[in-house]
């Protein structure tokens, strides 16, 4: 469901091109989908589960923040790289799939945004961060991905990384260090 909606967009992928690339039949899909949307639904859930595993498991030999961030989004934008489908149906087409979808992708750059809020307990004090940093953050983020597949600037992602965490750094590290962040592209 997901290489479908994000080769051929949400509105434009229909149950038989699923099926087509899956192999099973109509009943098949049927008998576990009311429809499309149910479908995408559980697609995503599942995708959301792989990327924010993928997430997980680089940052786990991380020894700071700073360092999972880095690990963290690598691993990420290298997903967006060698999916890009994939990352157009979970970041892009999500719009066109309705509310509960909506719901489901807003859930998820919370945790992210959570996550960033970490960043401002263990900043060194040379920023004060405002408190909707980890929000601005995660949804600057968001936005710029979200341009790049839409337009389909596939296997450009992995080189961002300095850049986006110039911009996770710079409200609770201050700019030297964020500075630092464009000058190191990571694990």
């Amino acid at each position: 469901m997901l290489e479908a909606v994000g080769a051929e967009s949400y509105a434009r992928t229909s149950v038989r091109a699923v099926l087509d690339r899956t192999g099973l039949y109509r009943q098949a899909f049927y008998d576990n989908f009311v429809d499309k949307q149910e479908c995408y639904l559980h697609a995503y859930d599942a995708g959301i589960e792989r990327v924010e595993a993928q997430v997980r498991e680089a940052m786990t030999d991380a020894m700071t923040w700073r360092d999972e961030l880095r690990a963290g989004l690598a691993a990420m934008l290298d997903f967006l790289d060698a999916e890009p489908d994939v990352g157009r149906a979970l970041i892009v087409e999500v719009h066109a799939a309705g509310p509960a979808a909506l719901a489901k992708r807003d859930a998820a750059v919370r945790r992210v945004g959570a996550y960033l809020g970490r960043g401002q307990a263990l900043g060194d004090g040379a920023a004060t961060a405002p408190s909707i940093a980890p929000e601005a953050v995660a949804a600057g983020i968001h936005s710029v991905l979200h341009t790049r597949l839409a337009a389909r600037d596939d296997g450009e992602f992995r080189r961002l990384l300095p850049e986006f965490m110039y911009i996770a750094v710079l409200p609770y590290f201050g700019a030297e260090a964020a500075s630092a962040e464009l000058r190191d592209d990571g694990p």
